[in-house]
C-alpha cells in the first residue's frame, strides 16, 4: 500500500488516538500493542470470512489469506521501522 490516502491516513490516526487514550489509563505499551494486534486480527479474519460462501471455501484458501496478512504486515512493519530510525528521538526512551 504505497499510496495512502488522506482518509485512510486518517482512519489510522483515529485508531492511534484510542490506544494512546489507553495508555493514559495506565496500561502498558505491550498491553496496549497486544490488544491492538488481536483486534486488529479479529477484523481482518471477519472481513476475510464475508468474501466465501461457506467455511469451507474460506479454510480451503487459509494459508493464502494469511500469506495475504502477513505480508501486508510485515510491509508496513518494514516503512515504520524505517521511518523511526530516522524521526524518532531514542534518548526519550524509558528502558524497563
Amino acid at each position: 500500500m504505497s499510496e495512502k490516502s488522506n482518509e485512510f491516513l486518517q482512519r489510522a490516526d483515529a485508531q492511534i488516538a484510542i490506544a494512546n487514550e489507553q495508555l493514559q489509563q495506565g496500561l502498558t505499551l505491550g498491553e496496549v500493542s497486544a490488544s491492538y494486534m488481536y483486534g486488529s486480527v479479529r477484523f481482518s479474519t471477519y472481513m476475510a470470512c464475508t468474501a466465501y460462501h461457506t467455511a469451507e471455501d474460506m479454510l480451503a484458501e487459509k494459508d493464502e489469506i494469511i500469506e495475504y496478512f502477513a505480508k501486508e504486515y510485515k510491509l508496513a512493519l518494514e516503512e515504520h521501522l524505517n521511518n523511526h530510525a530516522v524521526t524518532h528521538d531514542f534518548t526519550q526512551n524509558k528502558i524497563k
